[in-house]
């Protein structure tokens, strides 16, 4: 009785998920899966438009946040300021004499309309205050062309639209493909789907709060360093960077998902994951010295700390894997 049920249990297991169709039915359902695949992408694209300026801000947080930390003193700067909006910060060591004549009390001048010999001119009024003003962030961003807001705004649309839509464009993909597998497989891929979209959305989220952070500050430093002035940066690179950045921590974190399933179907297994490991870290130093938008050698470590971890997370699912292939093989032979 227990071999019959032992027997129905491995057929269930390796029953196919779906009735089988024609040629041409196939393909109407791949016809239709890519449409609402394309479909589900366009809704993305267009809830990223509408919400544009939320997308922004949400954007622009992580250099806020690297503000705190890695702004200039703002004792060394001169704010000149139109009503209560800032139109440029002068940094006292590199200005002329007039500017560093103003003392140290003077760290704003405000913009005001006098009237010289019957002629309305604009002035700079200083005014004194206890401490400087707290710059709003690390660099300004700026638009420098007419269609570069237009640019930023699609730009949005394309990695914003491609993150909201992904689970649906998954769901579609998985009706189409689940049917044809097997049950077995059919939990396989599913519990692959959910702990990947976790590791993803963690990745993204280990990238704007912490790395963001750093390589902002990082390469505003390096430029300084350099030479040159990073005050200003231009929206639609900034937008590109740190959608990019966040896209390729999120798909890096993917690593167990890649490694297990090769293990599965038997490409790899413990003993070779554990014989290459000092090879997987020049490996992944160098991916991630290519992956990081920064290129500094500080981002490219904080990158391949959490990325050898989950190797290393892999590694130990795969002992324990082997660990019980060897028991019930054990237990087969006595």
């Amino acid at each position: 009785m227990a071999a019959d049920t032992e027997e129905i249990w491995l057929d269930e297991e390796e029953s196919e998920g779906g009735p089988v169709k024609p040629f041409l039915e196939h393909l109407e359902d791949l016809r239709w899966t890519l449409i609402k695949v394309f479909a589900s992408y366009a809704v993305g694209m267009l809830i990223c438009l509408v919400a544009g300026n939320q997308l922004v801000r949400f954007l622009v947080y992580p250099l806020k946040v690297a503000t705190r930390f890695h702004a200039p003193s703002a004792s060394g700067t001169v704010v000149i300021e139109w009503g209560t909006n800032v139109v440029a910060r002068l940094d006292r060591s590199s200005a002329g004499s007039w500017l560093k004549g103003l003392g140290t009390n003077v760290h704003a001048l405000q913009v005001v309309p006098e009237l010289v010999e019957g002629r309305w001119v604009l002035s700079l009024r200083p005014e004194e205050r206890p401490q400087a003003p707290e710059p709003d962030t690390l660099v300004l961003l700026k638009n420098y062309s007419p269609i570069s807001a237009f640019m930023v705004a699609i730009k949005l649309a394309l990695y914003g639209g491609l993150v909201i839509s992904l689970p649906f464009m998954l769901y579609f993909i998985g009706e189409f493909v689940l049917p044809a597998l097997k049950v077995h497989e059919k939990r396989f891929v599913l519990r692959a789907l959910g702990l990947g979209a976790v590791l993803f959305l963690l990745g993204m989220a280990f990238c704007y709060f912490v790395m963001l952070e750093v390589a902002l500050g990082a390469t505003v430093q390096f430029s300084t360093w350099l030479g040159f002035r990073a005050d200003e940066w231009r929206a639609e690179d900034y937008v590109t960077f740190v959608a990019l950045f966040m896209l390729v921590m999120g798909v890096s974190f993917e690593l167990p998902i890649v490694l297990l399933a090769l293990v599965k179907v038997g490409l790899l297994d413990y003993e070779k994951l554990r014989d290459f490991r000092s090879y997987w870290v020049v490996v992944e130093l160098v991916l991630c010295a290519v992956l990081t938008p920064s290129g500094d050698p500080f981002t490219m470590l904080l990158m391949a700390l959490p990325v050898h971890l989950l190797y290393e997370v892999s590694t130990f699912i795969a002992w324990l894997w082997w660990r019980k292939e060897r028991r019930l093989a054990a237990a087969g032979e006595v």
